[in-house]
């Protein structure tokens, strides 16, 4: 047989596995709230594994390698996730405040510093990380924060800063 054939045999068995998730190299603080929507999803992933695991050779064989790749992820975040005491402070931005801000325009937006995998920007949840989460962390009501996105940078002003809602 040709080396060339049993290449391409290994070509096509790679291309079946799930290209591994990144994990953020920043450290992996979360709100008590992130770290149960974490400890639930590695639940659901691994009832998941056991049902698509079960099916054994009629199951969806992708599936089943996207679900263990998404496990190893998440027990991952399990493991190195820092919880943070709940922010209960109104003088300074920690992870887990809300915190309202407004910009150069007077426009005012709400939102809550978050753990990375608790983010989503849709329900004002910010990632701590994020250029927007690095300008206000620390910050205290009236300070101006030099916000730095791609779009340009942008001056804001913070002006309330609340506990957490957990």
């Amino acid at each position: 047989m040709s080396r060339a054939f049993v290449n391409e045999d290994q070509a096509a068995a790679q291309a079946d596995q799930p290209v591994e998730r990144h994990v953020s190299e920043q450290p992996n603080y979360v709100t008590a709230s992130g770290m149960r929507q974490l400890q639930a999803r590695v639940a659901t992933l691994n009832t998941l594994r056991s049902e698509l695991a079960a099916q054994g050779e009629r199951g969806d064989k992708q599936r089943l390698a996207d679900t263990e790749r998404d496990l190893r992820y998440f027990t991952l975040r399990v493991q190195s996730a820092q919880v943070m005491p709940p922010a209960q402070s109104s003088s300074k931005v920690a992870i887990g405040s809300r915190v309202t801000f407004a910009d150069e325009d007077g426009l005012e937006q709400t939102v809550q510093l978050v753990g990375e995998d608790q983010a989503d920007a849709g329900r004002g949840l910010i990632n701590w990380g994020s250029p927007l989460g690095r300008a206000l962390l620390g910050a205290e009501p009236g300070d101006e924060v030099a916000w730095h996105r791609p779009a340009g940078d942008r001056v804001i002003e913070v002006v309330r800063i609340d506990g957490e809602a957990d």
